[in-house]
């Protein structure tokens, strides 16, 4: 794959993202980057200076791991109550509803 082709899917990848998403997607990608960005900052601390307060490192490391997936989750249950919603009675029958985990 050519540099140039990366760069017109990722264009496309982009453009797409930014017409498509709705803005309270997008805020829950906004959190989960940050989320992510906070877990990274830790672990590479840790690894820089290291591990003496390990429980304090567990407890902050842990919990954005906790945060991530519970916001990934709520995620996908976002976009699956979404194309339930969006369904034609017709495609209701074709929806595959084992794909959606929607967590109450």
């Amino acid at each position: 794959m050519s540099s140039e082709n990366l760069l017109s899917v990722l264009g496309k990848l982009y453009e797409d993202y930014s017409t498509r998403t709705p803005k309270r997607l997008k805020l829950v990608d906004v959190y989960l980057a940050y989320i992510m960005a906070t877990g990274i900052i830790q672990f590479v601390y840790c690894l820089l200076v290291g591990t003496f307060p390990f429980n304090s490192f567990l407890a902050g490391f842990i919990s954005c791991v906790g945060s991530f997936v519970l916001a990934g989750e709520t995620l996908n249950g976002a976009h699956c109550l979404i194309q339930i919603m969006c369904c034609s009675h017709k495609g209701v029958g074709k929806f595959n509803h084992r794909s959606c985990s929607l967590s109450l």
